[in-house]
């Protein structure tokens, strides 16, 4: 019995998908603007109007949702994050990858899943499984096929790594396992991507440097010309790559290539951002993992001043900003809690400077345009009914996306009032 009641919990509130319903919320953020007094249409799993509340005429039948005091926006896009993972604080990085089950980590994996839904995000690029293989294509099946709630997954399995540049590492142990596929050269390199796209990958992740120089220090990994056979290789089947970088040349080289998103940036120049503008290369600068992290090792924030990771990167995000850089919300969430997600834009707004308008407009329209969803990310007619209702005015006061009242995806009501 107590199986059978946990299971129900994890379920959605099941709506009707062929029964229209009219939303009536004290006002609606569309993507780019706020709009008080709007109403919303939905019919099936698609938004078939909206507009001022006088001018839109519910079918015959259609169910009227008041939404006293809330604001409607389209469904949140997380732009990074390891569904895989568990923050670090309750287990390290390398005993996640060498001594969790694999049947284990699924497992939580689905729990993150729901969670991430139900904060309001729903939609999230899942940025590689951390040796967990193709585990996110499976999951991304299950949310799609409703056995389990989730949002709608962008993944990119395994990620690709240069031989030697990753993780774990134990000198005393061959043939590790490793949290991304290693390759290099020619043919190595466009076998593995066409492997993982084969498994079902959505978008190619690349390191494009790592933690791998004399001492650790950060260094570039592939080559130039690695980096844009990788690109043109997905490209030609329809596929983006992204690039983890932190250091100028890894990020320059990453641009060169044809990159579409920078993940993280931390030594960024202002050459190399200017590089990004130039080539329209975004930016997801994972502040959240930065803040989280060093706070892990021991940063008390607020009484001890920031440490030197920290201080990098908001000199990265102020070059960025300077630069014209587009913004990629996504905080590398699995570092910290799946469901916390709206911390990053919480810090975006509290310790980087940015407006909530502005992150708000990055982790809906923004986000649906860097990653080319053109059918959702916005409150139109014709696209997806993913909608999220906070309490309060989400473009003024950031701390309103805590109070998520309502998630909707596709139609089917995941939380209501």
């Amino acid at each position: 019995m107590r199986l059978l009641l946990l299971l129900c919990c994890l379920l959605p509130l099941l709506s009707s998908a062929q029964t229209a319903t009219l939303l009536h919320p004290a006002a609606v953020f569309d993507g780019e603007t706020l709009h008080p007094g709007w109403a919303v249409l939905v019919e099936g799993e698609k938004i078939t109007a909206a507009g001022p509340a006088a001018t839109l005429v519910a079918p015959a039948g259609a169910n009227v949702l008041e939404l006293p005091g809330l604001t409607l926006l389209p469904g949140l896009i997380e732009g990074h994050s390891h569904l895989l993972l568990h923050p670090y604080n309750e287990t390290s990085w390398d005993d996640q990858v060498l001594k969790e089950p694999l049947a284990l980590r699924v497992a939580r994996a689905t729990v993150s899943a729901r969670n991430t839904l139900l904060a309001g995000f729903t939609t999230s690029r899942d940025l590689g499984t951390e040796g967990a293989g193709y585990a996110d294509v499976g999951l991304k099946q299950a949310i799609d096929q409703g056995i389990i709630p989730g949002p709608r997954l962008l993944v990119a399995t395994r990620a690709l790594v240069a031989t030697g540049s990753y993780g774990p590492r134990l000198a005393a142990v061959e043939d590790l396992p490793q949290g991304a596929q290693q390759a290099d050269g020619v043919d190595n390199l466009v076998r593995a991507v066409r492997e993982q796209i084969g498994h079902g990958a959505d978008v190619v992740k690349v390191y494009a440097d790592y933690r791998w120089g004399p001492g650790g220090t950060t260094e570039p990994t592939f080559s130039l010309e690695e980096l844009t056979l990788i690109v043109q290789t997905a490209r030609s089947s329809g596929r983006g790559v992204v690039a983890h970088a932190s250091t100028a040349e890894g990020m320059r080289r990453a641009v060169l290539a044809g990159v579409e998103t920078i993940e993280h940036g931390d030594g960024g120049t202002p050459e190399v951002f200017r590089l990004m503008k130039t080539r329209g290369v975004a930016l997801c600068p994972t502040v959240a993992a930065t803040d989280a992290t060093s706070q892990y090792r021991g940063w008390k924030k607020g009484q001890e001043p920031e440490p030197a990771r920290v201080v990098a990167k908001h000199r990265a995000v102020q070059a960025a900003r300077q630069a014209g850089v587009t913004f990629v919300m996504g905080g590398d969430v699995g570092v910290f809690p799946h469901g916390d997600n709206a911390r990053e834009m919480e810090l975006l707004v509290t310790d980087y400077g940015f407006a909530p308008l502005e992150v708000l407009r990055q982790a809906t329209s923004g986000n649906a345009q860097v990653f080319h969803l053109a059918d959702r990310g916005r409150i139109a007619p014709g696209l997806l009914a993913d909608l999220v209702a906070v309490a309060g005015d989400p473009t003024r006061q950031v701390a309103a996306l805590r109070q998520v009242r309502l998630v909707v995806k596709g139609g089917v009501v995941y939380k209501q009032p």
